[in-house]
């Protein structure tokens, strides 16, 4: 599953881990990524979505329609 979030566009950051001796090694700061389904009542289906954990909230604060929207107008496929 790609470390991806739909709706805010949430990616991986990058960073070192760094030792009591200071030394650097890479690291990768991953995204809360979750696949959730909703119904989406306008196409009278569902639809799974690959979000994060505060994308999920975000969801939940503006509604699965107004969401789909946002995905649909940042080039995304529903």
């Amino acid at each position: 599953m790609s470390a991806h979030c739909q709706l805010t566009g949430a990616e991986p950051g990058f960073g070192n881990h760094i030792s009591h001796s200071h030394r650097r090694t890479s690291r990768r700061f991953d995204p809360n990524i979750q696949r959730k389904c909703y119904w989406l009542p306008s196409e009278g289906r569902h639809v799974r979505l690959t979000l994060s954990a505060r994308a999920i909230k975000t969801v939940d604060a503006i509604g699965i329609e107004a969401a789909v929207a946002r995905i649909r107008s940042r080039g995304g496929k529903v």
